[in-house]
């Protein structure tokens, strides 16, 4: 079912498309080196060897996977003997690049450089941190998309009237949503599914053969054991979810929150994994405005530690909810990194005497602690003193948020010092 020619390509119109950049390139003639950056499924080594294909040249293919330095070398000096002047240079297709350690990717530099190959990465993963700099710097990235519903659709229409198999069958298609949301975007993944339920229904009719072989949401969701999510705990789509998680929370959004946090257990993420990003969330963006969001998700992250699955997933939504509720406040996050600049600007300011420890009798003599007002012996147990270096001294570190809690630190402390806060 993998198409030959860049007519029967199914989506990617945005790289492929009529006036599309990749599109574009193959049609005015030699094209430069690239890489293709994608999830699983949807058409990333269909494409290169599509592009082979039209522009008539060998093409080589090597898989990060089970390819060394040495398998490099023996491709480059043969495309250097297949090469003719003038002409594009040979194709160079490596699959799932970033498994390529720094010194195999060293070793394609000076043939990409060259022009002794045109090379053609495909990955999964986010190709700013997994390709080198000069070698990145030497390849276009194009972002291919998971395949929505409509491109779904056209593949399933071509499976069941062009497949030597399916089309001889009968099959009836009732219903599709099950079909396209257990593929997640992945072509391939929705033809095997396809196959899978075929081949159950066939079996479980094996004595009395059906006349059709009816597709509906119930038959596929039935005959599939588990939900194949495409998630990836190690992989671009762990970040991304977490990241959705991370920013819902923030943004004070808990059914979006929770959605995030289905999809992550959905996907089998570590819960531990989860309830430290939300015990994070909980100092970083809820902070001062609601300090009981950090004893809340400390708590989940303890409850989630002594229940195990799937009862942890309980003090986890409970968490997340809260956290999601709670007003927001950084300064607190605020606080402690403008803290930290000062400190890496001035160095090691003295500590003011009277602020010093005094456990020998020397520095009580050298004026260690002398002069310290203990504050729990005056009203409100506070008493002005200096506690900053005198060179900091005036420096504003925290600077309160406009929500209610800590508007009334405020209040108090504009009380204690006289001064605005």
């Amino acid at each position: 079912m993998r198409p030959l020619t860049l007519e029967d390509y199914v989506g990617q119109e945005h790289l492929v498309g009529k006036g599309a950049p990749l599109r574009r390139m193959l049609d005015s003639g030699p094209i430069a080196s690239f890489i293709l950056w994608g999830p699983p499924g949807v058409g990333k080594t269909t494409l290169a060897k599509i592009v082979s294909a039209q522009l008539n040249v060998p093409f080589y293919t090597l898989s990060a996977v089970n390819a060394g330095v040495k398998d490099v070398r023996e491709v480059i000096d043969s495309a250097k003997k297949n090469r003719f002047f003038a002409t594009q240079s040979p194709l160079l297709f490596i699959d799932e690049i970033h498994r390529f350690s720094k010194s195999q990717q060293d070793s394609l530099l000076a043939a990409v450089e060259n022009g002794d190959i045109t090379l053609i990465g495909a990955t999964t993963e986010n190709p700013s941190f997994e390709v080198i700099r000069p070698l990145l710097s030497r390849c276009a990235v194009y972002v291919l998309k998971p395949l929505g519903v409509e491109a779904l659709d056209k593949l399933l229409q071509r499976a069941l009237n062009e497949d030597v198999v399916l089309k001889e069958l009968p099959i009836r298609i009732e219903e599709k949503e099950a079909l396209f949301r257990y593929s997640g975007g992945d072509a391939r993944k929705l033809l095997n599914v396809l196959d899978l339920v075929v081949s159950s229904i066939q079996q479980d009719a094996s004595n009395a053969p059906a006349e059709e072989i009816v597709i509906n949401n119930k038959t596929v969701t039935l005959q599939l054991q588990q939900n194949p999510l495409a998630y990836d705990k190690d992989g671009e789509m762990h970040y991304d979810i977490i990241s959705a998680y991370i920013k819902s929370l923030r943004g004070s959004d808990p059914d979006a929150a929770i959605y995030w946090l289905a999809r992550l257990i959905e996907g089998g993420e570590d819960p531990k994994f989860i309830a430290r990003r939300l015990l994070i969330s909980a100092a970083e963006d809820v902070g001062l405005a609601n300090p009981n969001a950090l004893l809340i998700a400390n708590a989940a992250f303890a409850a989630v530690e002594r229940l195990g699955w799937p009862e942890g997933r309980i003090p986890l939504a409970e968490a997340t909810v809260y956290v999601a509720s709670s007003p927001k406040s950084n300064s607190a996050y605020l606080s402690i990194d403008e803290a930290l600049s000062f400190v890496r600007k001035t160095g090691n300011l003295p500590v003011p005497l009277h602020l010093r420890n005094a456990p020998t009798s020397l520095m009580k003599e050298l004026g260690y602690a002398d002069g310290y007002i203990y504050p729990h012996d005056y009203p409100s147990h506070f008493a002005k003193q200096q506690y900053l270096p005198s060179e900091a001294e005036g420096q504003r570190f925290w600077h309160p948020a406009d929500n209610a809690a800590e508007e009334k630190h405020r209040q108090r402390l504009k009380g204690l010092w006289e001064k605005d806060f």
